[in-house]
């Protein structure tokens, strides 16, 4: 027999196969994978906001001196040192990231200067990368200040010939400023661009209240700020819980203005759009929604763009409102999005998660202040080696003549100098290197100063490395010299998304722009229907068919829905608008909706959604509906309900009072509460009454106080009289109905509600 247990991990020492079940392998190898592609690719350091590309173009570009000061260079040549040094990655993806590190469109503050084409907000590409040349901006430089001065960690590159920075000293609020776009492997971020200078004065706050709430932040941070404008319509608490959270979104819409043409005309005019959407393919679904008549009321759209967006809106009719124009675009295009926020980063281990604002402001300042530190003791161990050089200058000074003797005369100067000055080895290979001409009373004083100088430095940072609050009072500074540079009042720093509340219309697209007029709705006892313009009282001249006759008239307008209910227990709904017209006979009910020969429509009337029906059949089921649910949006209609056999729907009526009336064809009637009828939503129902022969002939609905009443033959209105010893529970069999009851048993003639 076989052994089909799988083998043991382990190694076969002769053949040097390691012997590994296929799923752990699996397992562990693809979760290595999606590791390197978390930390590796898709995520950003919280710390400096930037993903392991774009910190290496940034690297690269400082290695070839490519400062704001300095000219540009050729992408190509920072292209292939970011691949052939750092990222071993195809070229395209390098210079992709690079592109939109440059565009204004893209990013808020952009960290590369481009000079060429990069590409536009119309979606088209940049140019190849040995045509386009470029060079850091302010803000990318100050991402990389004090890198040389061991603010930072290093690693070894791919190939261990050379080393790059873990992280950059980041001296500007990138992660938030700028945002950051990334899938991973079964995660993601999205953060979108924020205002440097806002970002600046919540992190002066935090610095003062390390506990500050949210909504103290938020004071300070209004919300996002786009780089292409646009209005946020986001409700405060919705922003509120995003920001506490790191998830939620920001609906965002494009700017508009009107732009009166004369007599009465009048143009929209677009001029901002929302971020990361493309202008052209804006243009082309908005182009679409007029071909296809999906925005009938929009005559045309055009593209009148320059530098400056500019696009043109030309409404069918002036007598159109502008707002409820806009408001119908929004819902049908690109004009509103919804930038999403999920700020999950890599903290400062390295290890992702989701921050929320507080969190992430948090981490950039506590990246400061280790990188402070780090400068601080880098700088203060440099002041103690020239001081300690200083101080070996002096003693030669004071004692020269000693030193020339032993200089000339002994055969190891070095260590005599050492034995008989107390001196470091330093010290004495710095007096040993010393030059004649530098042994004068002038380079005496300058080393005394140097010295006193280097000495009170040292003491200060001594004191600053001691003490919490002066690194934060250091650290404040430069938060406040990062926000006088992007303040709200200079060009790249003035906001330029701003807030507005959310308009409050409520628009209906399939009847927003439909003249709204008084029609009648007619429709015979063989299934035709039309519209009559108006509201016709008197239909007596109305012509019918051969054999046809009237089976129901209602008023309606024309932005109605209009509901007809049939005898296989389904609803059907009707535009008032679609109709047909009152001309000839109308058209057959058959050929707009599914409705079988062998079933006819028993309920004809204009929807209203805070209404609940009493639907019941035949056999006598039935339940409760509510009318907002009935609604069919296929020609097959709504199955609502459920019908057996030989039975059939039979009525449909509104819910008008606390008592309900049922009567069978054996003319007994039973009469209880409304509450015992359950509302479902779709089904057979429960039993209404309890029959022996026949089933149920008629159904309603009264209130208490009014009593129970019938119509006629002759449309007279009559009373129940003692209508209380007709009442029992629901699926008794009821009483005989009084004398003078309807003989056709029914409550009302009227099938229409």
């Amino acid at each position: 027999m076989t052994d089909t247990k799988a083998p043991k991990s382990g190694t076969n020492p002769g053949l040097n196969i390691v012997i590994e079940n296929i799923d752990d392998a699996l397992s562990s190898r693809y979760l290595a994978y999606a590791m390197t592609t978390i930390t590796q690719r898709a995520l950003p350091d919280v710390r400096d906001g930037l993903k392991p590309v774009h910190r290496r173009i940034l690297y690269a570009m400082r290695q070839l001196k490519l400062n704001p000061e300095n000219s540009h260079k050729k992408c190509a040549r920072i292209v292939g040192d970011v691949m052939g040094q750092y990222h071993p990655h195809g070229d395209a993806s390098i210079y992709d990231a690079l592109v939109k590190m440059s565009q204004t469109f893209s990013a808020r503050y952009p960290l590369i200067d481009g000079q060429g084409n990069f590409g536009n907000i119309d979606g088209d590409s940049a140019a190849a990368m040995r045509y386009t040349e470029a060079r850091m901006t302010l803000a990318g430089k100050a991402l990389l200040e004090g890198l040389d001065e061991d603010s930072v960690d290093f690693k070894d590159t791919y190939n261990e010939e050379d080393q790059e920075p873990v992280v950059l000293p980041a001296g500007f609020p990138n992660l938030l400023a700028n945002g950051s776009q990334g899938i991973a492997v079964g995660m993601a971020t999205s953060i979108p661009p924020h205002n440097a200078a806002e970002l600046c004065n919540a992190a002066l706050h935090l610095i003062k209240a390390p506990n500050a709430r949210i909504e103290t932040l938020m004071e300070h941070v209004k919300g996002p700020d786009f780089p292409t404008g646009g209005i946020i319509v986001e409700s405060r608490e919705s922003m509120l819980e995003a920001y506490t959270t790191g998830r939620g979104g920001f609906k965002t819409r494009s700017r508009w203005e009107i732009e009166d043409l004369g007599r009465g005309q009048w143009q929209i005019v677009v001029t901002e759009i929302p971020y990361q959407v493309q202008k052209s393919r804006l243009i082309e679904k908005l182009a679409d929604l007029i071909e296809t008549k999906r925005a009938p009321w929009l005559a045309d759209v055009r593209d009148e763009s320059a530098e400056d967006i500019r696009v043109v809106l030309e409404p069918k009719s002036k007598n159109i409102e502008p707002e409820l124009l806009m408001e119908s675009l929004f819902k049908l295009s690109e004009l509103e999005t919804r930038a999403s926020l999920n700020m999950n980063v890599l903290d400062a281990t390295r290890t992702p998660r989701v921050m929320g604002l507080r969190e992430v402001l948090q981490s950039f300042l506590d990246h400061q202040r280790v990188v402070l530190q780090r400068r601080s003791r880098q700088r203060l161990g440099k002041i103690e080696n020239r001081m300690e050089l200083l101080e070996g200058y002096r003693i030669a000074f004071l004692n020269l003549d000693e030193v020339i003797r032993i200089i000339r005369f002994e055969d190891e100067p070095k260590a005599e100098l050492i034995k008989v000055f107390k001196l470091t080895e330093r010290q004495a290979e710095a007096i040993l290197n010393m030059r004649l001409r530098t042994l004068n009373k002038l380079q005496e004083i300058e080393i005394k100063t140097e010295f006193d100088a280097l000495a009170l430095e040292k003491s200060e940072i001594e004191e600053l490395l001691a003490s919490e609050p002066q690194q934060w009072s250091r650290i404040a500074g430069q938060v406040r010299k990062i926000r006088d540079e992007y303040g709200l009042k200079t060009v790249i720093g003035k906001r330029r998304t701003t807030f507005a509340d959310m308009p409050d219309i409520e628009v209906d697209l399939a009847t927003a722009f439909i003249t709204k007029e008084p029609i009648t709705v007619v429709m015979s006892e063989m299934g035709w229907i039309r519209t009559l313009k108006g509201k016709v009282e008197d239909l007596s001249t109305l012509k019918f068919k051969e054999g046809d006759g009237p089976a129901f008239a209602l008023h309606a307008m024309t932005t109605d829905k209009i509901i007809m209910f049939a005898s296989n227990g389904k609803f059907y709904t009707f535009s008032a608008d679609k109709l047909p017209g009152g001309r000839g006979n109308g058209e057959p009910i058959r050929l707009m909706v599914d409705l079988q020969d062998d079933h006819m429509p028993i309920g004809l009337f204009v929807h209203n959604p805070e209404r609940e029906l009493l639907i019941a059949s035949t056999d006598g089921y039935g339940f409760r509906v509510l009318e907002k649910d009935i609604i069919a949006s296929k020609r097959g209609g709504k199955q609502t309900l459920n019908i057996k056999g030989e039975a059939e729907a039979l009525r449909c009526i509104e819910v008008k009072g606390d008592k309900i009336a049922t009567i069978g064809q054996n003319r007994k009637i039973l009469i209880y509460d409304v509450s015992e009828l359950p509302v479902l939503g779709r089904g057979k129902g429960v039993r209404l009454q309890k029959f022996k022969d026949g089933g149920l002939a008629d159904v309603t609905t009264f209130n208490a106080e009014s009593g129970l009443s019938f119509l006629d033959a002759s449309s007279r209105r009559n009373s129940v009289a003692d209508w209380h010893l007709l009442e029992g529970k629901r699926a008794q069999s009821g009483r005989m109905a009084p004398r003078g009851f309807s003989r056709a048993g029914m409550f009302s003639l009227d099938k229409s509600l």
